[in-house]
């Protein structure tokens, strides 16, 4: 079976939640590809850091605009493999192959705010694109396949649940120079996201600022994640509240630094509203960081008991339990180890078990 992968996301060298998705699970695959070949399409030379393999045939179809549309059709047209497989982008509206696409999440659906009307429009086109053509979908949780079900009337038949990896599950210790270079103080409470509407955290403040005085004047509020729509209007909120002193705001991290960022805080408090899976989380319990998280949509599912859960909307249970944390030395001990166990059930060879299975049944029909 020769299987093409739309690669073009997981070739950069600055990436995010569905570029780190796309170039963790390409290594996965290639992994286990002892009974496949792969062609992967990239729309530039990869980043120095991916993994090649010698079962894998690398493409390199430059093109300045409508890649995909275009140059990746094209390509297809050209030289069809048994079946393509797209983990973070759509699938070409000429594609003259069986396909499989990973479909995150549909919280702009909701969360309409959080994007341009241009943004938002490209991204609907794109989802309803990949959920009329794909003959099997992935999706990162059961959350967003009742997403879809329910939003798009796809079938259950063609959806396949794979659950993100986790980073090894390791013991990290805060690096004093990491520490230096992003401002850290030593207590911190950290939250790891776009900040953007849905990740809820103008009630994050809120909470924040309903800790105890004597609570809240030795630890602060790290949030770690470029800045999405409303992100000034945050920046007001904290001004307001009264804590804008006690909030530090990152922007990129480097990847290799977030296991440091992680270690040094007390606590990842995670209250989004929605998410297609919340990896910020899994990270977090991987490298031994107490989690609060929202009952929202598929962080249940990633976090079970392994976490405090609370409602999202609900700014003094937040409070009350980023409180429970950083008094309580024992809960956070247990936090710590039922957070690693957990984590280490989510591996990226699970994952890409389950999207093979998907890429079988698509060739099959």
């Amino acid at each position: 079976m020769l299987i093409g992968i739309d690669a073009s996301r997981a070739g950069r060298a600055l990436r995010t939640g569905t570029e780190g998705y796309s170039l963790h699970l390409i290594a996965a695959l290639l992994r286990r590809s002892g009974r496949y070949r792969f062609r992967l399409y990239f729309d530039r030379v990869p980043a120095a850091d991916f993994p090649l393999s010698d079962h894998a045939e690398v493409r390199i179809i430059p093109s300045p605009r409508l890649w995909t549309q275009l140059r990746l059709a094209a390509e297809l047209l050209r030289r069809r493999p048994d079946v393509l497989f797209v983990p973070a982008h759509v699938i070409p509206f000429i594609c003259p192959v069986p396909a499989v696409a990973t479909i995150h999440d549909v919280g702009y659906l909701w969360h309409r705010s959080a994007y341009s009307p241009t943004a938002w429009i490209l991204l609907h086109l794109g989802t309803l694109q990949n959920a009329r053509a794909a003959r099997r979908i992935v999706v990162d949780s059961q959350a967003t396949a009742r997403d879809l079900i329910t939003h798009f009337g796809v079938d259950r038949s063609r959806i396949h649940v794979a659950y993100l990896g986790a980073p090894p599950v390791r013991e990290v210790s805060p690096d004093p120079s990491i520490a230096a270079l992003y401002g850290l103080p030593s207590r911190y409470l950290l939250f790891v996201g776009t900040l953007q509407p849905r990740k809820n955290l103008g009630r994050l403040l809120e909470a924040f600022a309903c800790l105890p005085p004597s609570t809240r004047s030795s630890i602060s509020l790290v949030l770690a994640g470029r800045p999405g729509v409303g992100a000034a209007r945050l920046r007001a909120r904290a001004q307001a509240l009264g804590i804008a002193e006690r909030v530090i705001w990152l922007s990129y991290v480097a990847e290799e630094h977030k296991p440091s960022l992680y270690a040094g805080a007390q606590a990842l408090v995670f209250p989004s509203l929605y998410e297609g899976f919340g990896l910020p989380v899994l990270e977090a319990m991987a490298w031994g960081t107490p989690v609060i998280a929202s009952t929202s949509s598929s962080l249940p599912e990633v976090v079970g008991e392994a976490g405090l859960l609370v409602d999202p909307y609900d700014v003094d249970a937040l409070a009350g339990s980023m409180a429970h944390v950083l008094e309580d030395a024992a809960l956070r001990e247990r936090l710590i180890a039922a957070g690693r166990a957990r984590a280490a059930q989510f591996t990226w060879e699970r994952c890409a078990a389950e999207v093979e299975v998907a890429l079988q049944e698509a060739i099959r029909g």
